[in-house]
């Protein structure tokens, strides 16, 4: 059967044609073997097809002519066929717009015939009763591309009445989509598309004062699964407009005279008001309205008093079961209905009848080839919660804990790495499907640190030398000055220089040293002796001296060390690498003799990583940079710098894990009493020095998970 609604070109839009702008002529609809399609009828072909998008709530699908004028006679075109409703043409500056209402949300294909653009609907399955209760996941569009294809972008915005809107950027119009609610949660899956590592991320949008507090984007398989966490009573609505899919979630409005449909609670609603009915009639009424086969049980009784307005068929059932202590059990589109104690009781009969035919069921041997896990390990894990032994052996009267049944017995065979299992066939099928899950290769991990200890010294000294010497005595003269009455001093060094100046001792006792008043010399730095300048004042005779002697040291030493260790290590495998040298020392025994010990002074990395769903490494560090330092009591000493922590890392991101800084400064002066304190003139009476020491070390750690050997290269 074929229906047209046709709407015919104005005369305005005739008169216009002198301009040979394109123009829509008709817009008519038909269906031919249940496919619904709406023919857009132009003066001339289009270049392209329009770009369109699909609207949930409302239902609709707009689509969008740029250049493009209307040539009909009213902006409204009544359908009124199939899920078809009505035409609405809306006309701009620069385009024309054509928006199909719908009886129920679906999506389409365009098409171009020469002048003609011909938009085809999807069938669309009519809800019943029956089918509310048992939904069945709809997919917002099916996947035409034949190979996966990357993600673009994901955005967030803030959309009209506090509505938040998810915004997906996909890598074309041909990306399948599954839109469905999960508990408090809306999940949405891209089929055959992959996520790159700058969208595996968790956004908060908590602050935007939207029902969306997050947005958790990963990789699962060969689809993207993206879950939206709102909160509150909501509801959600999505369209997609070419590569652009956005997903709405808004505040459900409350309306004060119905009950809100309750957690999963999904059937149609219905409203009950009854006086004192028996419990079997109003399981009758149930049926009634759901067309579902309802059985009661006989024991079944009892009269309910029920008054329920607007509530979910499905909640209303809860309610009466609930009410009477009864229980249900479906099969298909059945409802058996039966007390809880009778339905326990014959579940548990059940159960033991399977539990009978187990025993008697023949046993099957099955063979399983292990390639990335030890049959050993698995067979552990086969019966560890039995108690069994595994290996070379079999062990057998696993618990109910266990995946191998009473009956069934597990061996590994470690030369060839397979694992023998002996037990019922239904066993053996769930057997199959865990090691399928554990036989994987595990996923390995370069962990490359970078120990960087850089120091800087300054030193700074001065020193003074000064003395004097009389040789007069010692050449035969008068030694010493006169101070009157016939009397004279002498000046020395020291006791032994006086002595000699006087004749009182040997001249021998004239010497360099015991002849100084002032012993401060510049201290030497780095193993570097200062630099000296002396400077004598004598008589014309040459036997009277005053000697002065200046020396300074400054020193100024900068140095860097880098080390870095690297090691590749499994997902949650612990790693250690070192490098170093061990020092011998000796120890008393309990004997009393001595043997050779050794000391480990080591450049060690010890690391656990762990790789998160999201793509994030977490590792476990413990980071050690030992040196050799002195003597102590005839044996090495070792210092020590460590880092011990653990820290959440981005797959190739680089972190300071720890760092030491350490600044030591020393000032020292030496003087003369009193001389030493005079203006100027006191320095030659002084000793100074000053000295600064900065080290610093710094820990780099950087992660990268390994997904082709050449990264380990």
């Amino acid at each position: 059967m074929v229906r047209r609604a046709v709407v015919g070109i104005s005369w305005l839009a005739l008169a216009g044609g002198a301009y040979a702008q394109v123009t829509i002529q008709s817009i008519t609809s038909s269906i031919q073997s249940g496919t619904e399609t709406v023919r857009i009828d132009m003066s001339e072909p289009l270049s392209a097809l329009p770009a369109g998008f699909a609207v949930q709530s409302p239902a609709r699908i707009a689509l969008d002519f740029p250049g493009v004028v209307s040539g009909l006679s009213q902006s409204t075109v009544e359908l009124n066929q199939g899920n078809l409703r009505a035409a609405n043409v809306a006309q701009a500056s620069d385009r024309t717009r054509v928006v199909l209402s719908l009886n129920r949300p679906t999506t389409y294909r365009a098409e171009l015939h020469g002048r003609s653009v011909f938009v085809t609907l999807e069938p669309v399955a009519v809800a019943t009763p029956a089918a509310a209760s048992n939904p069945v996941t709809q997919v917002f569009s099916e996947s035409r591309n034949p190979a996966a294809l990357p993600l673009k972008d994901v955005d967030f915005r803030r959309g009209v009445d506090n509505a938040g809107r998810v915004v997906v950027d996909l890598a074309n119009n041909q990306v399948g989509v599954d839109i469905k609610q999960q508990g408090s949660s809306l999940v949405v899956e891209f089929l055959k598309t992959s996520l790159p590592e700058g969208l595996r991320r968790r956004l908060d949008v908590s602050d935007f004062g939207t029902p969306v507090q997050t947005i958790s984007t990963t990789q699962s398989g060969d689809r993207v699964r993206m879950v939206i966490e709102p909160k509150g009573q909501w509801e959600h609505s999505a369209y997609q407009s070419d590569n652009q899919l956005v997903i709405e979630v808004r505040q459900q409005k409350a309306t004060g005279s119905k009950l809100g449909q309750g957690p999963g609670f999904r059937g149609e609603k219905l409203s009950l008001n009854f006086q004192n009915i028996d419990v079997r009639s109003l399981l009758q009424v149930i049926a009634d309205f759901t067309n579902f086969n309802i059985v009661t049980s006989d024991t079944v009784q009892g009269n309910l008093t029920l008054r329920l307005k607007d509530v979910p068929w499905d909640q209303a059932l809860d309610i009466i079961l609930q009410a009477k202590s009864l229980g249900m059990k479906r099969t298909g589109n059945v409802l058996q209905i039966a007390p809880k104690e009778e339905l326990a009781a014959k579940e548990k009969a059940e159960l033991e009848a399977q539990a009978a035919i187990r025993n008697l069921e023949p046993l099957r041997t099955q063979s399983f080839q292990l390639n990335y896990t030890k049959a050993a390990d698995i067979a552990t894990q086969l019966t560890s919660s039995s108690g069994g032994s595994a290996g070379g052996g079999g062990s057998s009267g696993a618990s109910s804990n266990s995946l191998l049944s009473q009956r069934g017995s597990v061996i590994a065979e470690p030369r060839t790495n397979q694992l023998f299992v002996s037990d019922i066939p239904s066993r053996l099928e769930q057997i199959q499907e865990m090691i399928a899950k554990l036989d994987v290769p595990m996923r390995q991990v370069l962990i490359e640190a970078r120990i960087v200890e850089a120091s800087d010294t300054f030193g700074k000294s001065l020193g003074v030398k000064l003395g004097s010497a009389d040789m007069r005595g010692v050449r035969g003269g008068d030694a010493g000055y006169a101070v009157g009455g016939g009397n004279r001093v002498a000046i020395g060094g020291n006791y032994n220089a006086v002595g000699a100046t006087t004749g009182a001792f040997a001249s021998g006792g004239l010497t360099s040293d015991s002849s100084q008043f002032l012993n401060l010399p510049a201290s030497g730095l780095a193993g570097v002796s200062p630099a000296n300048f002396a400077i004598s004042l004598f008589s014309s005779a040459a036997n009277r001296f005053l000697n002065l002697e200046l020396s300074a040291l400054e020193a100024d030493g900068k140095g860097k060390v880098v080390s870095s260790p690297r090691v590749v290590t499994a997902d949650q495998i612990k790693a250690v690498i070192e490098q170093g040298t061990e020092y011998a020392y000796q120890q008393a025994t309990s004997s009393g003799a001595t043997s050779v010990a050794f000391r480990k002074a080591v450049l060690k990395l010890e690391v656990t990583p762990q790789i998160t769903p999201e793509g994030n490494i977490i590792l476990d560090l413990d980071v050690n940079k030992d040196s050799p330092g002195g003597l102590v009591a005839g044996a090495m000493s070792i210092d020590t710098k460590r880092v011990k922590t653990q820290v959440l890392v981005e797959n190739g991101g680089t972190v300071v894990i720890g760092g030491i800084f350490e600044l030591n400064e020393k000032e020292q002066e030496n003087k003369v009493p009193l001389l030493g304190d005079i203006p100027a003139v006191g320095n030659l009476f002084k000793q100074r020095t000053r000295q600064a020491s900065k080290t610093e070390m710094l820990v780099f750690i950087t992660p990268k998970m390994i997904s082709d050997y050449g990264a380990v290269r």
